[in-house]
């Protein structure tokens, strides 16, 4: 029997390495000065890698489900490296269409099945954490930035772009090949050792699942489209906000490009403590009053950061504001697994990820929209509260919705305890 620890070390692998895509900033000045390509054309490869991310997680997710996480995680491993790498011989050729087919749509694809195959199968390990155990996964992609910016600078300088791209692409694709090897799925009901006896003797009482249902049966569901539309709007403005710090912190409360820099990296790392600390807590007050207080914090830091003119203040505010960013993307997948169950979690969680893709193109074009129309980045803030008024109402209909099923199952247990009553009373008759 494998280790669950090492199931998740190996996730964690995965997911680290993909995660080097959200420090693709890295790149962008050094390809402007190299080719002459203006900012958005270079942006467009990052654009590109997201949209495919959330395609490839969709339509992707059943060969997840199909195939297991082993094949899943190898399928990724050579997408994203080669993606990676190939993006070397784009720069070496000066091509951008290249390099929008190796870094944005190969690449793009490695990242969605790499995303989805290690969260599904980590949920099914750890029946008795799942917020903890999706949130530790996760938590690698929020912080992969953090760690990878830095390397990928100091190689530029050292080796050239092209090389860089060359010795990533290699890296990446031996740390998600060895990682996606020991991915494994556990025997049909398997629970950790001392957790069975808990449960059997009611020490400990694991909350059942809403519902089983497929992928296909799922989308026929409205609380899939209350997860989705939730998901999506905690990421189109945080996305959006991600996109716009470095200016918003010099236009609000004065602080100097290197600052704001610094910035950056260090609300990197609160994305990162989000996704493991959120999701953590979800399995202690659950997921419906997790989302409730994402949407209560941010719909009030948004409306008070453009009236917020000290900087320690406002640092705080988006410190907080960076956690549940990353805290909704960590606790999603529990949160399926709590309203759909586990029979094909990766593919729900992968028709959800959609809703990122969506985000990932309406937060920072909306931002940029307004920041042209107005002349400010904060003028946008207003209304990213109001949508997370929007979403703080989602989230308590959504609980109309559980309730309901939960009182339907209740109704059918009573059912067949009756009938297993009455079965057992015609046995001692007879």
């Amino acid at each position: 029997m494998k280790n669950r620890w090492l199931i998740a070390l190996s996730a964690v692998g995965i997911h680290i390495s993909i995660g080097a895509v959200y420090a693709w900033s890295v790149f962008t000045n050094p390809l402007m000065e190299q080719f002459g390509w203006s900012s958005s054309q270079v942006q467009m490869t990052f654009s590109i890698a997201i949209l495919f991310l959330g395609l490839s997680a969709a339509f992707l997710g059943h060969f997840v489900e199909k195939y297991g996480p082993k094949k899943a995680g190898l399928l990724a491993a050579f997408c994203f490296g080669i993606g990676v790498f190939v993006s070397g011989i784009a720069v070496n050729t000066g091509s951008l269409i290249l390099l929008y087919l190796s870094f944005g749509v190969l690449g793009g694809i490695g990242l969605g099945v790499g995303y989805i195959a290690p969260v599904s199968t980590l949920v099914k390990w750890f029946p008795d954490r799942r917020g903890l155990a999706t949130g530790l996964a996760i938590m690698g992609f929020g912080f992969a930035a953090a760690i990878s910016s830095p390397v990928m600078d100091a190689l530029i300088n050292s080796v050239g772009i092209a090389n860089t791209f060359f010795i990533l692409g290699s890296v990446y694709f031996v740390v998600m090949f060895l990682s996606s090897l020991y991915l494994e799925r556990p025997p049909e009901g398997w629970m950790p050792e001392g957790f069975k006896e808990k449960v059997d003797s009611g020490k400990v009482k694991i909350k059942k699942d809403l519902a089983q249902l497929r992928a296909n049966e799922a989308i026929k569901t409205p609380r899939f489209y209350y997860l989705w539309l939730m998901l999506f709007i905690n990421v189109t403005c945080g996305i959006a906000i991600l996109s716009a710090t470095s200016p918003l912190a010099q236009e609000s409360v004065g602080m100097s490009a290197t600052q704001a820099a610094a910035l950056v990296g260090i609300l990197g790392v609160f994305n990162g403590i989000g996704r493991l600390g959120w999701a953590s807590i979800s399995d202690y007050i659950g997921r419906p009053n997790t989302y409730t207080a994402f949407f209560v914090i941010q719909a009030v830091l948004f409306a008070l950061l453009p009236f917020t003119t000290a900087a320690v203040p406002f640092q705080i505010m988006l410190m907080i504001i960076y956690t549940c960013y990353g805290g909704g993307f960590a606790s999603i997948p529990a949160y399926i697994g709590d309203m759909f169950g586990t029979k094909q979690l990766g593919a729900i969680h992968g028709y959800i990820l959609t809703a990122w893709a969506a985000a990932g193109l309406a937060g920072p074009l909306f931002a940029a929209w307004m920041y042209d129309t107005t002349g400010s980045y904060s003028n946008s803030l207003i209304y990213f509260s109001g949508m997370f008024v929007i979403a703080f109402i989602i989230s308590l209909v959504i609980r109309v919705d559980i309730r309901k099923l939960e009182k339907k199952n209740a109704e059918e247990e009573k059912a067949e305890d009756r009938v297993k009553a009455e079965k057992a009373k015609g046995v001692h008759a007879g």
